[in-house]
């Protein structure tokens, strides 16, 4: 009885340490100041895009201005006058998207809508399922409010990649990004919903360059942002778009 309990206090004290690691490594990074209304770029074809998600969908670990939201939408102003608007809170959980974000989404009736959203469901050990309904809820309220309009998922970025999470936790998180991965590729079908994979495109590289990581070793850098977005423009395309 006493090697087990020297076991478990082993097992605890390593735990406590990695969780420590987590909170104090690193130096934080702020917030980008993330235009609320809604505008107008380009020239063309009216189309209304919306991008809901995370922090990663507000750039946090770089300037607003050099991450994947603006863009895209830049990338949609090249042929479209385009109204977009960016929803997306840093911290935020699918259930958080589907519950905060979405409401404010459905008035728009966009065609289009980025949904950069995982990530935390990764480090918050979100069920699977739970994960799953939340991405389906939005699905199916964006498709009622607008028939043709078209979804983009990035799933989980990398989270085995981020030098903040120790090991044997950062194994853990790179399964895990794996496993929501392939759920959200099962419910990409041919009603408009488009899979952006962001982790494998860009996890290999993350993980060769710890330097694409902001100050806080959690964040992508622009130069990090910079390898998302063409991702996110492919699936744009293969959208139709």
């Amino acid at each position: 009885m006493n090697i087990i309990r020297i076991g478990l206090l082993i097992i605890v004290a390593v735990m406590v340490a990695e969780v420590a690691w987590i909170l104090f490594t690193g130096s934080p990074v702020p917030v980008p100041n993330t235009p609320r209304t809604a505008q107008t770029i380009g020239t063309g074809k009216q189309l209304t895009y919306i991008v809901m998600g995370d922090s990663t969908a507000v750039s946090q670990g770089s300037a607003y201005s050099d991450g994947y939201a603006v863009g895209t939408a830049t990338y949609l102003a090249q042929k479209h006058a385009v109204t977009w608007a960016n929803l997306a809170v840093s911290g935020a959980q699918a259930k958080d998207v589907l519950t905060q974000q979405l409401p404010q989404a459905l008035p728009y009736r966009p065609d289009v809508v980025l949904i950069g959203v995982c990530a935390n469901d990764v480090t918050h050990m979100t069920g699977i399922k739970d994960i799953r309904d939340a991405l389906m809820g939005m699905i199916r309220e964006l498709q009622s409010a607008n028939a043709d309009v078209r979804i983009i998922l990035t799933g989980a970025p990398d989270m085995g990649s981020l030098p903040r999470i120790p090991q044997p936790l950062r194994l853990i998180a790179g399964r895990r990004s794996k496993s929501i991965n392939a759920m959200v590729l099962d419910l990409v079908d041919n009603q408009r919903v488009f899979f952006a994979p962001v982790a494998t495109k860009t996890g290999p590289v993350f993980r060769a360059h710890p330097e694409l990581f902001a100050a806080d070793r959690f964040h992508p850098t622009a130069a990090g942002y910079s390898l998302w977005t063409p991702v996110l423009i492919e699936a744009l395309q293969r959208a139709g778009l």
